[in-house]
């Protein structure tokens, strides 16, 4: 098997309470953000429609917003197009009625002499569909956690099964956070990314987990923390390899992969750096620190 890191003898485990406050940190300033502020929700979950057009000549952001002003579309967000299609923009709107291409067509055509508008694309949620897709996508990451918590319980034992889940949380909240911090929307192709990375998480998580199990049956009288950091550097070439192959995948969608797959892209780049800091400084420190408070509760010397 390909490795590109050998013999290493990290100690992962000795700076797990700095991991603590660092990954604290983030959570409790996403946290602050999302009860002041808010998540910036895409027409997926406000109601509303989203238009993808085309302008002949190309004009400036600026100019479309002025005669969609005009035009009756005050409040409407304007995107210009990166890349290639820079006459191309996406307009989002939570005017949801039959008649909001040919209304806004008029208005830029009729403020911005000489300009033709195409349509390249739109779609359109009513408020009810949108307040039902929210509650639906809260749902399906909180019981994909749920089931997740189950399997790996079964599968494994308690410390592991809350270190694991507490690593997909993390995981989850973190990339939601930088979501917010660069102003994208929360949208459901974002929903899909969330849940992409807590499987790619929780995947990194048990192959660390099966070689801890492996290792304390193996070296009874190391430490458990000794245990973990033998587990994790044997694992660590693995673990950068994957890592390092799906971040440059995410990495080309996000350069090239167009507007559409922007935000999911961005959140699967985030997901992936920290779904692969989690496996070691979330789920395997925890589940250590777990592991070390049953054995003193049983009265066994810990670490």
């Amino acid at each position: 098997m390909l490795q590109i890191l050998h013999a290493t003898n990290i100690p992962f485990m000795k700076y797990r309470r700095i991991a603590y406050f660092f990954s604290g940190a983030i959570i409790l300033v996403t946290l602050a953000f999302l009860f002041t502020k808010g998540p910036k929700l895409g027409v997926d979950f406000t109601g509303g429609t989203l238009l993808q057009i085309r302008t002949a000549p190309a004009q400036q952001a600026d100019a479309v917003r002025s005669a969609l002003d005009s035009g009756g579309f005050k409040g409407a967000e304007i995107q210009q197009m990166t890349g290639i299609s820079k006459d191309e923009f996406l307009i989002r709107t939570q005017d949801s009625s039959k008649d909001v291409f040919p209304r806004a067509q008029a208005a830029i055509e009729g403020r911005l002499s000489g300009t033709k508008v195409e349509l390249r694309g739109m779609s359109t949620v009513g408020s009810k569909v949108g307040g039902d897709l929210r509650h639906k996508a809260i749902m399906a990451i909180l019981s994909s956690l749920g089931i997740i918590l189950l399997y790996v319980g079964w599968r494994y034992e308690f410390k592991y099964a809350l270190g694991g889940v507490v690593a997909l949380l993390h995981d989850v909240i973190v990339t939601l956070g930088f979501l917010c911090f660069t102003g994208r929307e929360i949208t459901l192709t974002v929903i899909a990314a969330l849940l992409t990375i807590a499987g790619y998480s929780i995947n990194d998580t048990i192959v660390v987990f099966d070689r801890i199990r492996e290792r304390n049956k193996a070296l009874r009288k190391e430490t458990h923390s000794r245990v973990m950091d033998i587990a994790v550097n044997e694992t660590l070439s693995r673990t950068v390899i994957t890592a390092f192959t799906v971040f440059l995948t995410a990495l080309a969608l996000f350069i090239w992969g167009g507007e559409v797959l922007r935000d999911f892209s961005f959140a699967m780049l985030v997901g992936t750096v920290f779904g692969t800091y989690s496996s070691v400084y979330v789920a395997s420190a925890m589940a250590l620190d777990i592991w070390i408070s049953l054995d003193r509760r049983k009265g066994i010397p810990a670490e």
